[in-house]
């Protein structure tokens, strides 16, 4: 490799590929893949020295100015020693990763492990176009200390928050779950909703519906605003609380009193008691900022905040979108020429705007730092012209992308908006109706829509031209019933809203936050709303009455904005680690005095003394405040009439959320949503499991008695008590069997279940029948078949058995012949073998032969690119995961001595095994990485 070359580094291999096509033969450019060193995940990975620091599971040395111990991980090793081998090639060095925390970060980490004795430039661009390169090539900078100690900063935060309040979480929780600065409080937002769904009371009203002709048989509905000068209450007016109407003076009727009145004012004369037009203006949204661009993704094609991030990641990387990461809504000069001139192009001159139209960001905390989300370069590619290059996803995100930005320099749409009101005989009727006079942007975008043409005309409600006094004749009046709903749960959209809104989280968290509440089973999904489980009821319950600092919305907010004065050079950081971490400056004092007198904790504290501030210090006096009996447990009232009068819990246990009634208990069903969980339903559930301690009849052949109970999973037969001493067999239903349809002799059959249907009359092997994870089977040996529909594991015949047995076995779950792949691409940079897609046991996957990567679930099939097979393979080995299982050589065995374990030798075994476990069991555990996550990716 030459001298004269420069080693350029960026985060993936899509942006290397896209770079170095406008930079020549004089570069050398590679990808980092991401961070190249981090914190260690735990002790474990710590350098021998730390190991045995009281710090070391949190990887800062909290005792010494929260330095942090920064690791290569093991899957980089290979990969950093090929960068600084290239380095040692080249005669300049340009880091070009992303102008935020995280892409500055990144460039540091480099900088330091690479240990340069070049010449080193950091490269900044919003878009990857060659203009911008060029321009970033003529106009260098060096690496951002305050942006680099501003990322730092929050790693730190977001290691000390997550790994000391996880660990409180799992003492008095459960296991396995996690805390975080922004997860949290993300989770405390869902469940506040779910709560105020649970406290809602539904209220029932009635009105009346109008359906009129004017002239030239027009004809239009009006609603029922009044009666005799009382007003008709709409939702608004009910007390979500308790259902009742707040003011007592508007007329509720209900469905029969409506009816009644319907009657009476059939015969009655409609004529037009006013007319009203009001001409109104509608302006474009702006440009599309990261949450903007999130929310308007799902909305309109259903896609996660994840897989939207995921697309315009590639869009950018490819060179067709400027830097997806931002919470700016303004645009460069040439973005807005170019804008203007493709408004022009495609429209003509009455739907450009008159002047130049600018933005400015509405959401607390904004960091301005980019430009909004537009199209690359100018002027910007027509995206009829790219449909070919880019896959379907692809496509319509950069479609979307487009419309929102040229409609941004468009003139306003002018509308009218009609309101007709008519009387009949003391009972007052409204109608509205909207007519577009002109479209202006509405021609080229229309939020939350795919068609303009289409929502243009869902927009327009036309009215048939009426005068004042005019008489209208009545074809229908209908009495309609309505039910107040409670508040809609959280969508991906709305959610992401909401915590832009409260300034909590920054674009870049927004889909990992998601993700991640997903995976810890705090959140699950019906259709696209978000529904908290009675997990994160019981962690946000404890966080609020015992850490509720660090669930307040504005104090997460005010981190957000310390961050950013700190990435200004503004702030310092190590006050307020201090501050957040032990305390203020008395806190720490007192913290100081209480480890001398050797009470640390609460000793030395004075009676009535204000709770610690600091994070550690308020842990420690929690661990024996906290009663997880308590945090764990909600009321669902006591029931007023039957047998059993006492007070109903939901109560959440190691093993999952169950009800329970002094003595008796009942598991919830998963996926049941904590405002379906009434005292009704609660009671249901009880009065079923109580059912389940009954019998169904006993075995004749071990005389134990056969249950039908409901778990967590569902309904199961079950044979025995669990109190014997031989565990208790358990089968679960077929599919589509109900509980009704299981009698004495079917449970047995599924008890019985798998079934020895006799030996193969060739192999002589036992053929035998089964239900498992996939559905019934036949299996003899190796083989097996499934079973069709129609035929029962329970009944199937060995005759059948071997006649399925003897057909070809089917493809499909990695069974049979070895499948052709979907897809085959070209080799892989990284190990020269060709890029597969196959699909696997789980769903389809791309490997390369050495890692494997999952498909995202909305990512199709056929919409993959040779770029984004890369970039998930990439992404999959930067965490460290999944490689191929390589077959290991046996080793020769070795002939060894046979030692002769003497009784007394034999005794201190198991001792030694006892104090070695007592020994590892006082060590402090240190989460693992798969247990709290990361805020910011």
């Amino acid at each position: 490799m030459s001298k004269a070359k420069s080693l350029v580094i960026v985060e993936s291999p899509a942006k290397a590929r896209t770079i170095s096509k406008f930079l020549g033969a004089d570069y050398v450019v590679e990808a980092s893949i991401g961070h190249i060193r981090d914190l260690p995940k735990g002790s474990k990975e710590l350098p021998e020295q730390y190991k045995k620091e009281s710090w070391a599971y949190l990887g800062v040395n909290v005792d010494d100015d929260f330095q942090p111990v920064y690791i290569v991980p093991a899957d980089k090793k290979k990969h950093v020693t090929k960068l600084k081998q290239q380095l040692k090639e080249c005669d300049a060095l340009y880091l070009a990763t992303d102008e935020d925390r995280e892409g500055e970060a990144i460039s540091w980490h480099l900088h330091e492990v690479l240990k340069p004795k070049v010449p080193v430039h950091r490269l900044v661009f919003h878009e990857i176009t060659k203009e911008a390169i060029q321009n970033a090539l003529s106009n260098p900078r060096q690496i951002d200390e305050a942006l680099v100690r501003a990322q730092e900063t929050r790693r730190i935060l977001d290691r000390l928050f997550g790994y000391d309040v996880s660990q409180l979480l799992w003492k008095k929780v459960g296991p396995k779950l996690s805390a975080g600065r922004v997860q949290s409080v993300a989770v405390r937002v869902i469940v506040e909703r779910e709560r105020d769904r649970m406290a809602f009371h539904s209220a029932t009203y009635s009105d009346l519906l109008a359906t009129l002709t004017a002239a030239a048989n027009a004809q239009f509905d009006a609603g029922m605003v009044s009666y005799e000068g009382r007003r008709l209450p709409s939702g608004k007016d009910f007390d979500a609380a308790t259902g009742k109407i707040k003011d007592p003076s508007l007329l509720l009727m209900n469905e029969q009193q409506a009816s009644e009145l319907a009657a009476k004012l059939k015969e009655a004369t409609f004529n037009v008691a006013s007319v009203e037009e009001k001409p109104f203006r509608e302006k474009p949204k702006p440009p599309f900022t990261t949450s903007t661009l999130q929310q308007e993704a799902n909305r309109k094609f259903g896609f996660t905040a994840r897989r939207t991030m995921q697309v315009a990641q590639s869009l950018y990387e490819n060179g067709y979108i400027t830097y997806m990461r931002t919470d700016s809504t303004t645009l460069s000069k040439e973005a807005v020429k170019a804008s203007r001139d493709l408004v022009l192009q495609e429209y003509g001159a009455d739907f450009l705007h008159p002047d130049e139209r600018t933005y400015s960001t509405k959401v607390k905390n904004a960091q301005e730092a980019h430009e909004a989300i537009r199209p690359a370069g100018a002027p910007f590619q027509l995206p009829q012209n790219l449909r070919s290059k880019l896959s379907d996803e692809q496509f319509r995100l950069f479609d979307l992308i487009w419309k929102r930005t040229i409609a941004c320099q468009m003139s306003d749409a002018r509308k009218k908006r009609m309101t007709v009101t008519v009387e009949a005989a003391g009972a007052l009727f409204q109608a509205s109706g909207t007519t577009i006079e002109f479209e202006g942007f509405l021609r080229a975008y229309v939020e939350g829509s795919d068609n303009p043409a289409d929502a243009i005309a869902q927009q327009e409600v036309l009215l048939p031209p009426m005068v004042q006094g005019q008489v209208l004749e009545c074809k229908a009046l209908t009495a309609k019933s309505h039910t107040t709903q409670p508040p809609a749960r959280f969508t991906e959209a709305s959610l992401t809203r909401t915590l832009e809104e409260k300034g909590i989280g920054r674009p870049s968290t927004y889909a990992s936050i998601i993700d991640t509440i997903q995976q810890r089973d705090y959140v699950f999904k019906k259709g696209n709303a978000l529904v908290p489980s009675w997990t994160a009821f019981s962690v946000i319950r404890l966080l609020e009455e015992h850490l509720g600092t660090l669930v307040n919305y504005d104090f997460t907010a005010q981190m957000e904005d310390y961050l950013d004065e700190i990435s200004r050079n503004e702030k310092g950081f190590l006050e307020y680690l201090q501050n957040f971490y032990f305390g203020d400056a008395a806190e720490r004092l007192l913290a100081a005095a209480e480890a001398e007198a050797g009470t640390e904790g609460t000793a030395v504290r004075q009676p009535g003394a204000p709770a610690p501030t600091g994070l550690r210090p308020l842990l420690a006096s929690k661990v024996q405040e906290i009663d997880p009996r308590v945090t764990s447990r909600f009321s669902l009232g006591a029931p007023e009439e039957g047998e059993f009068k006492e007070e109903v819990f939901v109560r959440v246990g190691r093993y999952g959320p169950f009800v329970e009634q002094g003595e008796r208990k009942a598991s919830l069903p998963d996926m049941l949503p904590p405002d379906e969980v009434s005292l009704t339903k609660a009671l249901e559930l009880l009065a079923d499991a109580a059912k389940g301690d009954e019998p169904l009849g006993h075995c004749p052949d071990t005389g134990k008695p056969v249950f039908i109970k409901t778990g967590r999973f569902g309904p199961y037969v079950q044979l025995g008590h669990p109190d014997e001493e031989e565990k208790p067999k358990n089968a679960g239903l077929m599919k589509g069997m109900q509980v009704e349809d299981v009698t004495l002799d079917v449970a047995l059959k599924l008890l019985s279940l798998p079934r020895n249907l006799g030996p193969h009359p060739e192999s002589q092997e036992d053929v035998v029948a089964s239900n498992g994870r996939f559905g019934p089977y036949v299996k003899c040996g190796t083989e097996t078949r499934s079973l069709p529909a129609e035929v029962s594991p329970m009944d199937v015949s060995l005759e059948q058995a071997l006649a399925l047995l003897a057909q070809p076995k089917a493809a499909g779950r990695g069974r049979g012949a070895k499948k052709e792949p979907i897809k085959t691409f070209d080799p892989s940079p990284v190990t020269s073998a060709p890029v597969q897609l196959l699909e696997g046991r789980y769903g389809p996957y791309v490997t390369d032969g050495e890692t494997n990567a999952s498909l995202p679930r909305d990512m199709k099939q056929e919409d993959l690119t040779f770029e984004q097979a890369l970039d998930l393979l990439a992404v999959r080995a930067a965490a460290g995961g999944s490689k191929k299982k390589k077959k290991a050589k046996k080793a020769p065995a070795k002939k060894k001595a046979a030692k002769k374990t003497t009784k007394k030798a034999a005794k201190k075994a198991p001792a030694k095994k006892k104090a070695a476990k007592k020994k590892a069991s006082k060590k402090k555990a240190s989460p693992a990485a798969s247990d709290v996550a990361a805020e910011e990716s």
